[in-house]
């Protein structure tokens, strides 16, 4: 090779592998890996939480919960099994989800004849484990309500849930899942409907402003909505392979369930009505979202406000004999971050002291997403500062601050970081958001150039649609594609289904989907 003649750049090692743009699917398995989150479990389809992973969940959970209090609900909890027959009395219910549904029939083991053990002691009537609660609240509703006195009701249960899952993959789809799942019942139609919607906006608000993931909001068409329900309203997210993953939803029930429940109760003009019910829930779900819209080839990014560590000190001790002094100004630091306060709450820091080497401590702590790191070695102690790295930047794109003024800039460097990792999601979800004027676009939009291995591709379609069912289901049949939300408008714009010519009152949002 002549001397002249430049050298082949060496690409940019990353700690994840594949990275995103070669393998989506195996990026994903690899960042949850890297981040020490979750396994999968010894029973195929469910998942071992580990504490990282587990910690997130648990400030998603104090956090909604909060928002649930604030608007009126209280937490209760219902019975893991389900007596078929309650699962029967709706029929759109159960036939949405019997193919899912796990059945207890035997309630005692014993020895056989071979030594091993056999279920024994058939039960009269089988039992359901709980693929969602409709139906056995419901029962206890019918007898709790007897007069408008006792309307509104407006429960919430944190609960695990079972939904035989065939091609199970870590928080997005698993056998067994943890969640939340609220059941209120009103007194009138109209009660019911802003029930609905109130709790939507709030699943939009705990997305866009805790999770830093810009959604969509609308309702499902006929042929998507929760299996019972009258109408069901969503949030859904745009990750980054381009898919949608529907993040929340919120169903107005009718009086579907109350009556087939059999929620009755005495009216203010003394005569028997039906109640009128939502339910509406989020789940680990959210947690799958998280990772496949904010994380990188470096690993897992966290939004500041769902961290459980939002800023991780970390000793660079070259000598044995300099570790007591480093230790005690990391602890120090640590006294004045924690002392601070971020959305009314103190900041979660913690010094790591693990004996061993100072870059692996940094890269386990990207690869975790923590979003702020702090180096202090006996350079930064001479020179009275700290050496910062935020994880929505770069891992090399480092920072000097001053030691004794650093604590006070912390809240505001996460929210710095928490607006910036929701800036980038609404970047990208504009980019791949396109609207579509003919079937034929459309069509080449969601179709992949290479169908062996599919490259990232389509986004989300903004299409007129005629309302059609037909149409619905043959676009899933030939591209795998649905009508993720009617979404919200306040002017809809007609116009012309781009399938058939007939008339659209509104665009819809197509998407691939998880």
């Amino acid at each position: 090779m002549a001397e002249n003649t430049p050298k082949p750049s060496k690409a940019p090692a990353n700690a994840i592998s594949p990275v995103r743009a070669v393998d989506f699917p195996e990026w994903y398995q690899a960042v949850v890996a890297a981040a020490d989150m979750a396994e999968n479990s010894e029973v195929r389809g469910c998942m071992v939480i580990k504490p990282w992973g587990y910690g997130i969940w648990e400030l998603m959970q104090a956090q909604l919960d909060k928002m649930f209090k604030a608007t009126g609900h209280k937490n209760a909890y219902f019975p893991l099994f389900i007596p078929l027959s309650y699962l029967e009395k709706e029929a759109a219910h159960v036939e949405g989800f019997a193919k899912e549904c796990a059945v207890v029939t035997h309630h005692r083991l014993e020895v056989g004849p071979d030594g091993k053990l056999v279920p024994a002691g058939k039960l009269t009537e089988p039992l359901v484990v709980r693929p969602t609660s409709e139906t056995i609240i419901g029962a206890t509703y019918a007898k709790w309500v007897q007069s408008y006195r006792d309307l509104p009701l407006l429960l919430n249960q944190w609960a695990n849930v079972v939904r035989w899952e065939m091609r199970p993959r870590i928080f997005l789809r698993t056998t067994e899942f943890l969640w939340q799942e609220g059941h209120t019942a009103h007194e009138t139609e109209q009660e019911a409907l802003h029930e609905t919607r109130r709790m939507l906006d709030v699943y939009e608000t705990f997305a866009r402003d805790h999770l830093a993931i810009p959604v969509v909001t609308g309702r499902k068409s006929p042929g998507e909505r929760f299996p019972g329900a009258d109408d069901t309203l969503t949030i859904e997210a745009m990750v980054q392979d381009r898919k949608a993953v529907q993040a929340g939803t919120s169903h107005f029930l009718g009086q579907n369930f109350a009556k087939a429940s059999g929620i009755q109760y005495l009216s203010r003009e003394g005569k028997q009505e039906f109640a009128w019910t939502t339910s509406w829930g989020v789940s680990t779900r959210l947690i799958g979202t998280l990772i496949m819209a904010h994380a990188d080839d470096d690993g897992l990014v966290l939004p500041p406000r769902v961290a459980p560590t939002q800023v991780i000190i970390i000793p660079i001790i070259p000598k044995d004999e300099q570790r007591k002094e480093i230790l005690k100004a990391c602890g120090a630091i640590a006294q004045q971050i924690e002392a601070q306060c971020f959305h009314k709450e103190g900041i979660r820091v913690e010094v790591d002291q693990r004996d061993i080497q100072g870059g692996q401590k940094t890269w386990e702590w990207i690869k975790k997403g923590v979003p702020i790191r702090v180096e202090i070695g006996p350079r930064d102690l001479e020179a009275g500062t700290v050496f910062v790295g935020r994880r929505d930047k770069g891992p090399k794109e480092k920072q000097s601050y001053p030691k004794e003024e650093f604590a006070q800039q912390v809240p505001a460097l996460l929210q710095s970081i928490q607006d910036a990792i929701y800036e980038r999601a609404v970047a990208f979800r504009r980019e791949n958001t396109k609207i579509i004027e003919s079937k034929e676009e459309f069509y080449a939009f969601f179709t992949p150039k290479n169908a062996d291995k599919p490259e990232i591709h389509g986004g989300f379609a903004l299409a007129h649609w005629n309302g059609s069912a037909e149409v619905e289901a043959k676009i899933k049949e030939d591209l795998k594609v649905t009508i993720r939300c009617i979404p919200f408008e306040e002017m809809p714009q007609p116009g012309t289904c781009i399938f058939t010519g007939e008339k659209s009152e509104q665009r819809v949002v197509f998407a691939k989907s998880y």
